[in-house]
C-alpha cells in the first residue's frame, strides 16, 4: 500500500490536470462526476488534489469556486436556483476583487518605475536610443532607464531590465550607469548591464570599466577587462567575476538569453521580460537550483521548459496569460 504522505509523481500530475480542466469546463456536470470518481480512489489520490489545490491558490486562485467539487453536495431543497444564482454573483465578485489587487500588487512597482523613467520598453519589446554626447544604447524588453547629461558629466540610471551600452568617448564627461547601487563608470567602451532583485550584472565587449559598489554593509570596487563579466549581490555585495565569450556578451540582441551560474529563480525572472505570461515558481527548491546556458527568447516557453527540465521540472499553462513551474 502506498504512503499517504508519499504522492506519485505520476498522480500529481494528474491532479494538476483535473484542476485546469476543471477550470476550462467548471459548468459540465459530466467532467465533475468524472474528476470525483478519479478523485475517490483513494486517500493518496485525494492527497494529491489538496497538493494540487495548494498549488494554485499560491496563484491567488479562489477556493470557494471549486469547493463544491470537494465537499458534500447539499441537497437540492436546500439550495434553490435563486440562492446559486447569487453565489455565482458573489464568487464573480470576489474574483474581480481579486483581479484588481493582484494588479495592483504588480503593477504599482512598474508605474512607479515608469514615472522615474524617460525611456521604457514593454515585454519581448527592444529599441535603440541615441544621446545627445553619441552614445548608443541598446535596451532590452520591459526595461527602464533614466538619463542625465550636462556639461560635466554623463549619468543613466538603469531602473529595470537591461541595456547595452556604446558610450562616445569624451574624457571631460565621464559616462556612469547607476544598476541598483552598482556604478559603473567609463569614459568610451561597450559593455552590458542587467539589473535584477538579487544582482547586477556587468558584461564587457570592449574598453575598461570601473565598477564600485556601495551596499549597506558591503563595498566593492574593481575594475573588468574585455571578454570579463561580474555579478554583485545586492545583499552580501559578494562579487562573481568569469569569462565570456563576446558572442554571449548581450545576447539578447540577436535573440539569445546567456545565463552563467544563475538561480533557476532568477533565469526566470529575465526570461520574463520576454514572456508575455506571468510565471510563478511555488517550489522553492526549484526555484534554488543553478543553471548555466543559451535559450531561446523567441520562444520563451520552450526557454522555460529548456531551465526546468535538467531538475525534472514541468512548465504548466494555468491560462493562456500564466505558467507555473513544478516539479509534478
Amino acid at each position: 500500500m502506498t504512503e499517504i504522505n508519499t504522492i506519485p509523481p505520476a498522480i500529481l500530475e494528474e491532479a494538476m490536470d483535473w484542476f485546469l480542466t476543471l477550470k476550462a469546463r467548471p459548468d459540465c456536470r459530466q467532467t465533475e462526476e468524472e474528476f470525483q470518481a478519479w478523485r475517490s480512489r483513494s486517500l493518496v489520490h485525494a492527497r494529491a488534489w489538496e497538493q494540487a489545490l495548494k498549488t494554485w491558490k499560491l496563484l491567488g486562485e479562489v477556493p470557494p469556486v471549486y469547493e463544491h467539487l470537494w465537499r458534500p453536495a447539499p441537497s437540492p431543497a436546500a439550495t434553490p436556483r435563486p440562492q446559486r444564482r447569487r453565489w455565482k454573483r458573489w464568487t464573480a465578485g470576489i474574483g474581480v476583487a481579486l483581479a484588481a489587487s493582484t494588479f495592483l500588487l504588480l503593477a504599482g512597482p512598474s508605474l512607479l518605475i515608469r514615472w522615474q523613467a524617460d525611456h521604457v520598453t514593454s515585454t519581448a519589446e527592444t529599441r535603440t536610443l541615441t544621446l545627445e554626447d553619441g552614445t548608443v544604447i541598446e535596451m532590452g524588453a520591459d526595461s527602464a532607464l533614466a538619463t542625465e547629461i550636462t556639461p560635466s558629466a554623463r549619468r543613466v540610471t538603469l531602473l529595470s531590465g537591461e541595456a547595452f551600452f556604446d558610450v562616445a568617448h569624451d574624457a571631460s564627461r565621464p559616462f556612469t550607469v547607476n544598476a541598483g547601487g552598482v556604478a559603473v563608470a567609463v569614459l568610451g567602451t561597450a559593455f552590458d548591464v542587467q539589473l535584477s532583485d538579487n544582482a547586477t550584472t556587468v558584461e564587457l565587449a570592449r574598453g575598461t570599466v570601473a565598477i564600485s559598489y556601495d551596499g549597506p554593509d558591503h563595498k566593492q570596487n574593481f575594475e573588468l577587462a574585455p571578454g570579463q563579466m561580474a555579478a554583485v549581490d545586492h545583499k552580501t555585495g559578494a562579487v562573481m567575476r568569469d569569462a565570456i565569450a563576446p558572442e554571449d556578451i548581450a545576447a539578447w540582441r540577436s535573440g539569445r538569453m546567456f545565463v552563467n551560474d544563475i538561480t533557476v529563480g532568477a533565469a526566470t525572472e529575465r526570461l520574463q521580460r520576454y514572456h508575455p505570461a506571468w510565471i510563478s515558481i511555488p517550489d522553492p527548491a526549484l526555484a534554488s537550483r543553478r543553471v548555466t546556458g543559451l535559450y531561446d527568447l523567441k520562444n520563451p516557453d520552450a526557454a522555460l521548459e529548456a531551465i526546468v527540465k535538467p531538475f525534472g521540472g514541468r512548465v504548466r499553462e494555468v491560462t493562456p496569460y500564466g505558467r507555473v513551474l513544478s516539479r509534478f
